[in-house]
């Protein structure tokens, strides 16, 4: 069970969030794979983050939200290049703290993955398209096709992988930052992730 003092700072988590998503700052959040952790995915949907990738009409200003052990996992941003040959060892983001958040603060393709070993090679990879502010894709770089082809030698899964609703329709169109992703955080991002560890320390 949680000490006093961390439930005390998850509820101060949670309320300056709901604080602030009721002041309209609200964005789109979602839990990567619908599965119960982001992992290896499992033999029977073998290509469940590139079908739940394809699922969702990502925009600017929405985020990802990884859950996992975090003595067992990680999730890190890297570049389509390092995605496509599984090269772990320089992300342009590393988060494992096991209540990952990136946001979707450009447009472009963002390349997520595992950095524990073998984990990548085994289907735990996602991409995310983000249009533009005028709701049009860019166009696949070269580095871009290359990842692709690696996902299509992912195996198909046994059947359709279900879309999840976002927490929120909002989006903030205004924001920028690194291809992709900017970093790591938000008021809506942190609420979810704070509401989840309070239910698994309860």
């Amino acid at each position: 069970m949680a000490s006093p003092s961390a439930l005390a700072t998850l509820a101060a988590t949670l309320a300056a969030a709901v604080l602030l998503l009721a002041d309209g700052c609200g964005a789109a959040m979602y839990k990567v794979g619908g599965l119960d952790a982001w992992a290896p995915p499992p033999a029977s949907k073998p290509d469940v983050y590139v079908q739940w990738g394809k699922s969702l009409p990502f925009k600017l200003g929405d985020s990802l939200f990884f859950l996992y052990p975090p003595s067992q996992d990680s999730a890190v941003q890297v570049t389509a290049k390092a995605f496509a040959a599984c090269d772990v060892s320089d992300p342009v983001l590393a988060l494992d703290d096991g209540n990952s958040v990136f946001n979707l603060t450009a447009p472009g393709r963002a390349y997520f993955t595992s950095s524990a070993a073998g984990h990548c090679r085994k289907g735990q990879k996602l991409s995310v398209d983000v249009p533009a502010a005028d709701g049009k894709l860019l166009p696949p770089s070269a580095d871009d096709q290359a990842a692709l082809k690696a996902l299509a030698a992912l195996p198909p899964a046994a059947a359709p992988v279900e879309a999840l609703p976002s927490l929120s329709d909002n989006g903030d169109d205004s924001a920028a930052g690194t291809r992709g992703v900017a970093g790591a955080g938000s008021a809506v991002a942190l609420a979810a992730a704070a509401a989840l560890s309070l239910a698994l320390f309860l």
